[in-house]
C-alpha cells in the first residue's frame, strides 16, 4: 500500500520541525567554528607575536630591520583583531559565559561607536533567566535589527529594550529612520522570515512595523517554558 500523502497541516508541522533542526545545527556549527578559530588560529597568532617580540629584541640597531619588524608586528595585530571579529560574528561567547545583559550591552555600544549612531540599551536590573535557545534567537534578532538600521533606515539613533518577566521575555529595537519598507513588512526579507519562524518555533512572535512617531520597530516576544513540577 503506498504511503499516504501528508495533508497541509502535517506538511507544515514537518517543515517547522525541519527548520528547527537546521537552525539548531547551524548555531552549533557556528559555535564550533568560532571555537576552532579561537583555539587554533588565535593561539598560533599569539605565539607568533611573542616570537616576533623576542626576535626584535635581538635585532641589530639598523633602522630598516627594526622598521620591517614593526610593520610585521602591526600586521599581526591586524590579523589578530580580524580573527577576533570573525569569531564574534560567528558566535558571541559572552552570551553563554556572561549573559544577555553583558552581550547585548557591548554589542549595542560597539554598534554605536562603529557607525557613529546614538545607540542606547535599556536592560532589566537582574539578569534575564531563559533557555539558551531563547537567548540565541534574541541575539540574532538584535543583530538583524541593528543591521537593518544601517542598511535601510537612515537612522541617527536606535533604542534597544529588553523586558523580562515571569512569563515572557521581549526585545524591542526601535530607530528614528525612514521606517520599514512595504516589502519588509510583508515578510519578504529572508533574514526576518527565518527569525520569525525561529521565534514561532519557540511559541513566540516577531513583528516589524512603522512607529507612529516615525522610524521602525522590531519586536520579538518569547514565552518562557512552564516549569515542570517535581514528581
Amino acid at each position: 500500500m503506498p504511503d499516504e500523502i501528508p495533508n497541509d497541516a502535517e506538511r507544515a508541522a514537518d517543515l517547522a520541525d525541519l527548520l528547527g533542526h537546521v537552525a539548531g545545527s547551524w548555531d552549533n556549527e557556528r559555535r564550533a567554528l568560532a571555537r576552532q578559530l579561537h583555539d587554533s588560529l588565535g593561539s598560533s597568532l599569539t605565539a607568533l607575536t611573542m616570537h616576533l617580540g623576542l626576535l626584535t629584541a635581538k635585532l641589530p640597531p639598523e633602522q630598516p630591520l627594526r622598521d620591517r619588524a614593526t610593520q610585521m608586528k602591526n600586521l599581526l595585530h591586524t590579523i589578530i583583531e580580524n580573527n577576533r571579529q570573525m569569531q564574534h560574528k560567528l558566535w558571541n561567547d559572552k552570551l553563554e559565559f556572561l549573559g544577555i545583559k553583558v552581550a547585548f550591552s557591548e554589542l549595542v555600544t560597539q554598534f554605536g561607536q562603529q557607525y557613529q549612531i546614538t545607540a542606547r540599551c535599556s536592560l532589566p536590573d537582574e539578569e534575564p533567566v531563559c533557555p539558551r535557545e531563547h537567548a540565541v534567537v534574541l541575539l540574532r534578532v538584535l543583530e538583524q535589527g541593528l543591521s537593518n538600521v544601517t542598511a535601510h533606515s537612515g537612522a541617527t539613533q536606535v533604542d534597544v529594550i529588553v523586558d523580562d518577566n515571569e512569563d515572557e521575555i521581549m526585545l524591542t529595537v526601535r530607530d528614528n529612520g525612514r521606517g520599514p519598507a512595504p516589502e519588509a513588512q510583508a515578510s519578504r526579507q529572508y533574514g526576518l522570515r527565518l527569525l520569525r519562524e525561529r521565534a514561532y518555533l519557540l511559541g513566540g512572535t516577531l513583528t516589524l512595523a512603522a512607529h507612529p512617531d516615525g522610524g521602525g520597530v522590531l519586536t520579538c516576544v518569547l514565552p518562557k517554558p512552564v516549569p515542570v513540577p517535581a514528581a
